[in-house]
């Protein structure tokens, strides 16, 4: 762990330092630099780094992300037309657009543009929703900063905003790329987001008014006993649906429902130690407690004026930094799942360290709760 004589700003400037280190001259952000698995550009993970460098006044890099998703969408503009096209839904999985590029912006060494799955090895799942609505919501809190669209960058927000308005409601692998045969809440979540800044960037109208009939569908399919459930098939929570209100505003944080979801989240999902799980019963290196997701949490306190929650968020955030000023995925001291810990260790070695998104969260709950101390 970082030793606790490190000031705040310390702590800030290694995140910044870790992200900016991550991003390749493409524009993309690697996931995380020294596990091989994540080799890759995700479009949901590079959106949120994108996000938290522009709360921290880095906009030079938060613009060159933006530009290498642009010139990749539209690179590969063909598999968006053909999911649009009438019949659309007989699309196969493997031939969706995927959710993660290579650093360079194309399809991953073994698969052919489109292919949801390598061809020469155990399928991966690529088919996620989340990262296409993430996008376009994170270009749009970018272009808010002084930074109008370019004609390019609309067209790859028209391009994604037609895919969202046909496939947005579709079954789809969540944002840990599980359980693809239920539609998840916080995907849409995401979707919705999406279109609503597509609506908002690109003049959309049609889009606005679909983000409004998934918002709809949301309340009316994702609520049980009076909280939203982690998918259709299940009535169980994820820490994912914090989403919802923090950041992308879908729903209220005053609202009824979200509060009593949140109550729920910190109840079943807070680990020992005080770090927030993904969801009860996850096995990935045991289902240990994350730290972009304590993130998630204390930044949503900080948005509704728990200080005091979130500054206990970030404490336990800070924490987990290692001497060399890295957040690591998750951590595996106390495990929901503790015999499932060392294989995942074997298959792809130790927790990915640093994770970017990790040290994104970090930034966007340094910089809410600043701001919402700033207030009083």
């Amino acid at each position: 762990m970082i030793s606790t004589n490190v000031d705040p700003a310390g702590r800030v400037a290694a995140s910044l330092g870790v992200l900016h280190a991550g991003q390749h001259p493409s524009g993309g952000y690697v996931a995380c630099p020294t596990y091989p698995t994540y080799h890759y550009a995700w479009l949901r993970d590079g959106a949120f780094c994108a996000y938290a460098l522009g709360l921290h006044g880095a906009h030079g890099s938060a613009a060159a992300f933006h530009e290498f998703v642009t010139r990749t969408l539209l690179r590969y503009q063909g598999l968006f037309e053909a999911v649009t096209t009438p019949g659309a839904e007989g699309v196969p999985v493997a031939q969706m657009p995927p959710a993660r590029f290579t650093l360079t912006g194309h399809p991953e060494p073994g698969q052919s543009p489109g292919s949801g799955q390598p061809v020469d090895q155990a399928p991966w799942p690529n088919f996620q929703l989340d990262g296409y609505g993430t996008w376009v919501w994170a270009l749009a809190q970018h272009a808010r900063h002084d930074h109008p669209l370019t004609t390019e960058q609309r067209h790859a927000v028209a391009l994604v905003s037609r895919y969202l308005q046909v496939a947005g409601a579709w079954n789809c692998y969540d944002c840990w790329e599980e359980n693809p045969r239920w539609r998840h809440t916080s995907t849409l979540g995401a979707v919705i987001a999406g279109l609503a800044a597509a609506a908002e960037l690109i003049e959309d109208a049609a889009a606005g008014a679909h983000a409004q009939d998934l918002r709809d569908l949301l309340l009316n399919e994702h609520v049980r006993a009076g909280t939203f459930v982690k998918h259709t098939g299940t009535d169980g929570v994820d820490a994912s649906l914090l989403w919802l209100a923090t950041p992308f505003a879908v729903i209220s944080a005053d609202d009824p429902i979200v509060r009593r979801t949140v109550a729920r989240i910190i109840d079943e999902l807070t680990g020992p130690s005080g770090g927030l799980r993904r969801y009860v019963g996850d096995t990935f290196y045991g289902g240990g407690e994350w730290v972009l997701l304590t993130a998630w949490l204390g930044t949503h306190m900080a948005a509704i004026g728990d200080l005091d929650g979130a500054g206990q968020r970030l404490d336990w955030v800070e924490s987990m930094f290692t001497a060399e000023g890295q957040l690591p995925e998750q951590i595996t001291e106390h495990p929901q799942a503790p015999d499932m810990v060392a294989p995942w260790v074997m298959r792809w070695g130790p927790v990915a360290t640093p994770l970017l998104w990790s040290h994104a969260m970090h930034l966007v709950l340094v910089r809410f709760l600043r701001d919402a101390r700033n207030l009083r």
